[in-house]
């Protein structure tokens, strides 16, 4: 029992579990437990948002503490200070007496200190003799020694935020210039396309960032820069190797003019060419060249952006949801099967585009399978084009955004 570690506070000030639950923590404290005080402040200051306190709170806090004479405090000494609130005012900078009761609320409600309130509810101190203090009424500090070690992972843990946000913001500003630079570029070198529409795109993306986002924020915008990065480096490096094929071409007196342009934002052609053919899920190419040209393998884009593109595939997952690369290839079978693909035509589809694709590919198919009159000819197509190096998942990801109208995308 430790009732008698327990004390209610003074006047109207009213007594809640809370603080019954903080005083038995305290309670608990090991004899020998030992901090550095200016240590678990900075480590407050830290992580002071996370315990909803304000600068002024700290400045108060900061004052209570000089009124400990020690720079540690220990467990085994006496941790309450009692001045007043004249001194505590110009300790805290000349700040108002409201105030300052209102923070000193904000630090006990914040399980920082704790009350010991005398029977008039006024702070002093007994002492003995020698002048040593036997009992004293004010503030307690026992809460900072009592939870040194969990203010010191919470600041740890703000810190590493601070750095992946940091991170995140510089790489979002790597991709942007690379965006923006790479569609001037192709501008002013004649690449074929709609860069107009593209750079709408990229500015659509960039402008629903707030001025000050978090870092989720930033990452959501950082996964769809990349995405719009990647295929805009793809048309140019189709661009490039079609350059390199006609030298050859007329070098060995064969040129053939490609007088057609790809776009990035083609899907799937409008449900009447559908009827009775295989619907498209990725613009042809005009030339024969990309069919000769060394495969690639396909490349993988983030798992959060797949589910924000196919968010119809999240209700198969193992328990209704999905949370990693492993839940999504599950749900994709169970889809396949659903919407009367063959295992066959499933497992060749792994073979060339890799499992993980093949399920992203099985997750556009069922947000466009209202349109689709066959799946498992829809995915053999695709299958077909990832061998031939004619297919990229990045147009019917971003086309599915866009055409969610949720507006995660924008077609500029």
């Amino acid at each position: 029992m430790h009732t008698g570690h327990v004390t209610t506070p003074f006047g109207r000030r009213p007594m809640t579990l809370a603080l019954v639950k903080g005083q038995l923590e305290v309670a608990e404290l090991k004899p020998t437990a030992r901090v550095e005080k200016w240590k678990v402040f900075r480590d407050v200051c830290e992580a002071r948002e996370r315990f909803g306190l304000q600068d002024r709170a700290l400045a108060v806090l900061d004052a209570l503490l000089t009124f400990h004479p020690e720079t540690e405090l220990d467990a085994e000494q006496g941790l309450v200070v009692f001045p007043s609130n004249g001194q505590l005012s110009v300790r805290a900078h000349g700040i108002t007496g409201t105030t300052l009761r209102r923070h000193l609320a904000a630090l006990v409600e914040a399980g920082l200190i704790q009350r010991r309130d005398s029977p008039n509810g006024k702070r002093y101190a007994h002492r003995n003799r020698d002048g040593e203090i036997e009992q004293a009424y004010g503030f307690d500090l026992a809460p900072l020694v009592a939870r040194a070690a969990e203010f010191a992972a919470a600041a740890q843990d703000i810190a590493a935020e601070r750095i992946r946000f940091r991170r995140a913001k510089e790489a979002l500003t790597i991709c942007r210039r690379d965006v923006r630079k790479l569609i001037t570029a192709a501008i002013e070198e004649g690449v074929s396309g709609d860069w107009l529409a593209v750079e709408g795109m990229c500015a659509g993306i960039l402008g629903r960032l707030p001025r000050y986002p978090s870092r989720a924020q930033v990452e959501a915008t950082l996964d769809e820069m990349e995405l719009l990065r990647g295929e805009v480096l793809n048309i140019l490096e189709i661009h490039v190797k079609t350059e390199n094929t006609d030298g050859n071409g007329v070098q060995n007196g064969c040129h053939i003019q490609n007088s057609k342009t790809e776009s990035i934002y083609e899907l799937e052609p409008s449900s009447e060419k559908e009827q009775g053919e295989v619907g498209r899920l990725e613009p042809q190419t005009v030339s024969g060249r990309r069919a000769e040209a060394k495969r690639e393998p396909i490349k993988s884009f983030p798992l959060g952006m797949v589910l924000r593109a196919c968010p119809q595939i999240v209700d198969y997952g193992p328990g209704g949801g999905i949370s990693h690369w492993r839940e999504l290839m599950a749900a994709a079978v169970l889809v396949r099967s659903m919407l009367g693909v063959s295992p066959s035509a499933y497992q060749d589809a792994c073979d060339a585009m890799g499992p993980e694709n093949a399920a992203v590919a099985i997750a556009c198919i069922l947000e466009r399978s209202n349109f689709i009159n066959s799946a498992g000819g829809y995915l053999r197509d695709l299958t077909r084009r990832s061998e031939r190096g004619e297919f990229s998942l990045g147009p019917m990801l971003m086309a599915l955004m866009r055409s969610a109208g949720d507006g995660r995308l924008l077609a500029g």
